[in-house]
């Protein structure tokens, strides 16, 4: 040994130190790359350790020929295997600098482990508490915003006002303390620093921003409650996904930022056909709520629970399991659409020449990405064009101008995606793909694991050798669940909200299409068809004009009207009815209708129908009961 070392140190000193950095280099490089190679999981497994088996290898033979090439003193050849070994730690650093830069992004996309909640203490802009003030609160024990960070702000700034508890039972227990407030029957409520973004669409709190003020505000960063929700199923299985927009102010998303409901989307995709269902669910679908008993609201009522109630509530709605969720900031559209180059859309002609009051000139308008109007408001010409980040925004919030109003906005939002994962699959440079990592990584958030997001890598795959065939990347069908107007009395409000009610025969033939794309169920193929020349081929759309079995009914106004009109509904719908004959001293009397008729009822029109309810109609008249 100590005569190798003589020899080894009788050759040229240059060369001898060449040695030791690139030998150094190239092994603290290659752990480098090694490191991040291994984190790929399941992207061509066997390729991989082969080619870190190689590399190696390699380093192996140049420590060995090196040494015996400096011994030997054949530095042509040494420089030579000196050369090949630098070109590859400059392929380690640029390898482990760009999975390094994609692994990175791939992981921001995982919800935060603690974020922050605030709850805020608001009044009427014209309301100062006193010791006389009433403050109100919802009784639900786990809500954080509503409840426990509301109780440590009463104990933080000193709060000896009455608090009344408001529960969720028969109605929202956030919504009504806001009725409640406006009515002045409370003086100041708790609630989620997210209100105006989440209740601001409600009957009655349109100007919710201009009319209330905040008086006091808590925050905590605390455990991120929608970590625990989570799913074992990799992307190579047929598997579903809810996407939820969130109305950020801001480029990027917010980890509390509140998903107002307004965009709730089930998509199931099969790996392996790639094919895909998509079905928007409207906003004001009315619908048993999940944490809330099963009390009956509108679908977007959930979202100021948790993204828990959201997805147990779908999930009950079409009778299958969702396996992921997606936030999507709805500020973020413009940067992502504009990272693709735009999406091609065929805007749809509008039904109405205004919009919120404002003139549209014929066209389709809605405000910009910052919700403003004026010299800032958007316009659209019917007809396909392509649409840039702004204007592709501000038709997929855009209702207003359309008879069908959110029903309208949910197909436009159904194209707009739809053209935008075609637009996806075809970026070819590395400029435009990291570009389009940046903006995905700020504005999406996902329950999604690292390792599931990659396992989605045979199915990229797969579609890449269709692309390079010019096939059809994914098929996509589209649902559309047939709604009508369904007007519900809210006792405790006194209001009355435009919600819409659904038929069940067209929910049944959208969830029976979604569980067989995710072959929960066998497709049955057709057998027989016929056809006319002279007609368009138009799409089929699961659920499209399948309207009977209405979800939900609510009492009719039966006020003015006979007794015996009453008794009908009462047998057909085999009611629990009592009929009160009442005189004008009675608080039941109605001086605006006839004698023998119903001059009052209960419940009111337009509640939620009950078919073990007892209803009872007050008749102008003797007095007396039946």
């Amino acid at each position: 040994m100590k005569r190798f070392m003589r020899r080894f140190k009788r050759s040229n000193v240059f060369f001898r130190y060449i040695f030791y950095i690139i030998s150094i280099v190239y092994f603290v490089t290659f752990i480098r790359f090694a490191k991040n190679i291994f984190g790929l999981v399941g992207i061509e497994t066997a390729i991989r350790y082969l080619a870190l088996f190689l590399f190696f290898v390699y380093f192996l033979i140049y420590l060995f020929v090196g040494v015996l090439k400096l011994l030997k003193k054949k530095y042509v050849v040494f420089s030579f295997l000196s050369i090949i070994c630098v070109l590859f730690i400059i392929g380690f650093c640029i390898g482990a600098t760009f999975l390094d830069f994609f692994i990175g992004k791939i992981r921001s996309l995982n919800e935060r482990d603690k974020v922050k909640y605030t709850t805020y203490l608001i009044t009427l802009k014209d309301t100062t508490l006193d010791s006389n003030s009433t403050l109100a609160m919802t009784s639900d024990e786990e809500s954080i915003e509503g409840y426990i960070l509301a109780n440590k702000l009463i104990e933080e700034k000193g709060l000896k006002q009455k608090v009344e508890y408001y529960d969720n039972d028969t109605e929202d227990s956030f919504l009504s303390m806001l009725y409640a407030l406006y009515d002045k029957k409370v003086d100041g409520i708790f609630l989620s620093s997210n209100y105006v973004t989440l209740y601001s669409n409600e009957e009655g709190l349109e100007n919710l921003s201009i009319d209330t003020k905040v008086v006091y505000k808590k925050s905590e960063v605390l455990k991120n409650e929608d970590n625990d929700i989570t799913s074992n199923k990799l992307l190579t299985d047929p598997f579903t996904v809810l996407i939820m927009g969130v109305d950020s102010a801001y480029d990027n998303l917010d980890a509390n930022a509140a998903f107002n409901g307004d965009t709730l989307m089930l998509v199931t995709f099969n790996p392996k056909t790639l094919t895909a269902s998509m079905l928007s669910i409207p906003r004001d679908s009315y619908v048993p709520i999940a944490c809330r008993n099963n009390a009956m609201a509108k679908i977007n009522s959930s979202a100021a629970h948790s993204t828990g109630c959201v997805i147990d509530t779908v999930s009950a709605l079409l009778d299958v399991k969702i396996d992921y969720y997606v936030k999507i900031n709805f500020k973020g559209v413009v940067d992502l659409v504009n990272a693709v180059g735009g999406v091609s859309v065929d805007v749809e002609a509008p039904n109405y020449s205004t919009n919120h009051g404002h003139d549209c000139k014929g066209k389709v308008c809605e405000q910009n990405s910052d919700r403003e109007w004026g010299d800032k408001t958007i316009y659209l010409n019917p007809g396909l064009q392509t649409l840039n980040g702004e204007e592709a925004l501000a038709y997929a919030r855009c209702r207003g101008v359309y008879l069908e109003g959110d029903i309208a906005r949910n197909r436009h939002q159904q194209e707009i995606i739809v053209s935008l994962s075609k637009k996806i699959a075809k970026i070819g440079s590395y400029n435009e793909f990291t570009k389009l990592l940046d903006v995905v990584s700020n504005n999406i958030a996902s329950n999604m694991t690292t390792n599931q997001i990659l396992s989605s890598y045979k199915v990229l795959k797969k579609m890449l050798t269709k692309a390079t065939k010019n096939e059809e990347l994914i098929s996509i069908r589209k649902a559309k669940l047939e709604t009508y107007n369904l007007p519900v009395y809210l006792p405790k409000s006194g209001l009355t909200t435009s919600a819409l009610g659904y038929y069940e025969d067209s929910l049944q033939d959208i969830i029976k299409m979604m569980k067989i794309n995710l072959e929960i169920e066998e497709y049955t193929p057709i057998k027989t068809f016929s056809f006319d020349m002279g007609i368009k081929y138009k799409e089929t759309v699961a659920g499209e004009g399948k309207r009977s079995g209405a979800s939900s009914t609510t009492v009719p106004n039966f006020i003015g009207k006979k007794k015996s009109v009453a008794v009908d509904y009462c047998d057909e719908n085999n009611l629990d009815c009592k009929f009160v004959y009442v005189d004008n001293t009675s608080k039941y009397y109605n001086e605006e209708v006839d004698i023998d008729t119903i001059g009052s009822q209960n419940p009111y029109q337009g509640t939620l129908f009950n078919s073990s309810s007892l209803m009872t109609f007050y008749i102008n008249g003797a007095s007396y009961t039946d």
